[in-house]
Order: C-alpha cells, then structure tokens, then sequence
C-alpha cells in the first residue's frame, strides 16, 4: 500500500520544478516499466500491484531497485495516464551531456517544440529512424514530462536529449562546416535534396517555425511541398517525412 508521503513524492513529479528538484521522473505502465529494466536508466523504486508482480517476478526480483506493491487504485490516482493501474517506477534523469554529431550520424535539433505530446512523437520517430541524438532549445518542452515520456512509447530509452540555447549551440558546431537542415515553406524540395553523410536537421515551433535567431545558421533550407489544400502538418508528421527522405538518400 502506498503511503501518504509516497503518493504525495509521485504525484510531485508530475511538475517540473519537482523533477528539476530531486532529479527524478515517473515511468509510467506496466509494457514501458518492463522496457526500462532492459535499458541504461538508474532506477530507485517501482511501484507494482500484485498480479502484475507475480506475472514478472523473474524480471524484477534480479534487479538492483527498491520494488512496492500497490494496489491498482493507488496508481492510478498516483500517475498522470488513466490506464496506468499495474506499475510506476521513479527514475534519475540524465545528466544533460552536450551532444554532437560524429562521423556518421545526424543529430536532430528542435527549435521550441511546446507540445508534450509532439516532443514524445518526435522522440518515437527519430527511434525508428535510427537518430540516436536530440538537441532542444531551452523553451522545448520538459524531456521527462510524464506526457513525452508516455507518448516515446518507450523510444526514450534509446534516444538522449540534451537542452541548450541553440544559437550557442549552432556556434559552436559552425565551425565543423557541418550540414544544417532546415524545414521551410519555402525551401528546396525535399524530394530532390542530397542529404551529407553527417550533420543536423532543424524542427521548428508547431505555430511559428524555425526562430530568426536559428535560421541564420542554417546551410540547406528544405520543403516538404504540398500538393492539397491543408494549411500545415503536424511537427511529428513532418519530422517522420524529413528523417524518411533522407533515409532515403
């Protein structure tokens, strides 16, 4: 059974001034929970009910975390998704560690993407596509939001993020002459772009775009051209189209 204070800690790191403040954040659901153990997190309690313990007392008895049982009512009211009635586990974030591209690999970079659950798609997307790296302006919404996380479908074990004022950022990768993409309406189609065998590719705001203050810095404006009537796409629509083309390429 979970205690006042426990239910009080869970509920906490909904916020995040919270998780900022104790270094932790909520995984929520038993199928990303058992997804967890297999990954490269810290993790300090998980919190089960009893049939799902017993259904996976294998996995989580070899682990090194403390492991409570709760009923299925407590987690509910304990977490933030309605169908979360079987596990909860309070894990340390990462340290945010710069991030660069290397000799082989593209880095995504997210111009002030507020929607969690855009950020959490996002995340997914680059999963699939096999970008490993995402670089977010400070304004991006929280990485560890119990939203984004939700939404990652469990992509965020495999994808690190790394928060930092992009022109600061874009300044200082300037000088490796790297390739730097990024979507506008106007722009070179993407469908005829020549993508480098390294660099970076810009997502800007769900409303706005890519900021003034990044665009100055980008080498390859792109398009996704538009053939029917609709004003815009999804920011994670558009990102699965961008990491598609050039995986194309």
């Amino acid at each position: 059974m979970l205690s006042k204070n426990q239910s009080k800690y869970l509920n906490s790191l909904q916020q995040k001034k919270y998780r900022q403040e104790y270094g932790h954040f909520l995984v929520e659901g038993g199928k990303s929970v058992l997804e967890l153990l297999d990954a490269d997190f810290q993790i300090e309690t998980i919190f089960v009910t009893d049939k799902f313990y017993k259904e996976n007392t294998q996995k989580l008895e070899k682990q090194p975390f403390r492991l409570e049982i709760a009923t299925a009512d407590e987690l509910a009211k304990a977490g933030s998704l309605q169908s979360n009635d079987t596990a909860i586990a309070v894990v340390k974030t990462k340290p945010n560690d710069f991030l660069y591209a290397d000799t082989s690999e593209y880095v995504l970079i997210l111009d002030d993407i507020r929607d969690p659950g855009n950020l959490g798609t996002i995340i997914r997307i680059a999963d699939w596509y096999g970008i490993t790296k995402i670089v977010c302006s400070i304004t991006t919404t929280d990485w560890y939001n119990p939203k984004v996380i939700a939404a990652s479908k469990g992509s965020f074990t495999r994808v690190r993020g790394y928060y930092t004022e992009l022109e600061d950022y874009l300044e200082n990768i300037k000088s490796t002459e790297s390739k730097i993409y990024g979507t506008f309406l106007e722009g070179e189609t993407i469908y005829k772009t020549t993508f480098g065998q390294t660099g970076y590719i810009v997502m800007g705001n769900e409303s706005n775009g890519i900021s003034p203050q990044v665009e100055k810095y980008i080498t390859h404006k792109i398009t996704i051209p538009r053939f029917g009537g609709a004003e815009s796409l999804n920011v994670g629509i558009a990102t699965a189209i961008v990491l598609d083309n050039w995986r194309r390429g």
